[in-house]
């Protein structure tokens, strides 16, 4: 009995045990692209991001171009006027960071990829790669766009630029880096504050609203303080000439990877305490 007991145990076949893979950052990475490019309002303000910096470039340069050359402001003949699109494409940049970071929130989904990697820094710089590659190349492409998209239209009278000019390629490459930097910006405010409407206005606060009241306080404080924050420090960074009262370009993108960098470790500690 005990031999026949013995050969069905040898013979039976056993269950399948499911295979678990180790978590690995590759792994990481490639979640979060997935997670990215399977959303289509992702592409969708992206595009808008795209279509928006190439479209106002192009209509300053035509507006530029057709207008009287004589009376314009000195800023409107920089080689850098026709990037003016950023003021406007920040904001669709930082809101598809934040939304890249709060929808999982919103959604509950953040449970299922604390659960599928138990370590939080991983996930955070997974997001923050795929995001910022995806920005970098889209931003740069689109604000590259833009400049020569200007360029169609003064330089038929002669008053179109080169990226040769002294600051055009500096301007031109650091609207795509000051972009991207404001979409990790908000996507590490998304970490901080969970919330889509809350860390939207936080960015919006600090990009547009913070430098207008600060730019009101009295004598050169105001001035001495605007200066340092994000949009002003970048905008030292995309101006092909250095204006009265800004940083230099260099200080400036500096100033402006410091409140990333600020940001993500205020991330980073938040949801380690909260979401452990």
């Amino acid at each position: 009995m005990s031999t026949v007991t013995a050969l069905n145990s040898r013979t039976r076949p056993r269950s399948a045990r499911p295979t678990l893979e180790r978590v690995t950052s590759g792994r990481v990475l490639n979640s979060e692209w997935i997670k990215f490019r399977t959303l289509r309002s992702t592409w969708i303000t992206l595009a808008a991001a795209v279509v928006a910096m190439t479209a106002i470039g192009t209509a300053v340069g035509y507006f530029t171009g057709t207008g009287n050359w004589a009376t314009l402001e000195a800023q409107d003949t920089l080689a850098s006027a026709p990037l003016q699109g950023y003021f406007l494409t920040q904001l669709l940049v930082g809101v598809l960071g934040v939304l890249f970071v709060t929808g999982e929130y919103g959604t509950g989904m953040i449970r299922s990829t604390f659960a599928a990697v138990p370590r939080r820094l991983p996930i955070l710089g997974a997001k923050t790669a795929v995001f910022g590659a995806v920005a970098l190349m889209a931003m740069t492409v689109a604000s590259f766009a833009a400049f020569f998209g200007a360029q169609l239209f003064l330089g038929p009278d002669g008053h179109g630029s080169s990226l040769s000019d002294p600051g055009a390629l500096r301007s031109v490459a650091g609207v795509g880096i000051y972009l991207t930097l404001v979409g990790v910006l908000g996507g590490a405010l998304g970490w901080v504050v969970r919330n889509t409407a809350g860390a939207i206005s936080a960015l919006v606060g600090l990009l547009l609203i913070l430098p207008v009241i600060l730019g009101l306080l009295p004598g050169s404080l105001g001035t001495t303080i605007t200066k340092y924050l994000p949009s002003n420090a970048g905008g030292s960074l995309m101006t092909s000439v250095q204006l009265p009262d800004t940083l230099a370009p260099w200080t400036g993108l500096g100033v402006v990877v410091l409140w990333v960098a600020a940001a993500l470790v205020a991330a980073v500690v938040v949801v380690r305490r909260r979401d452990a």
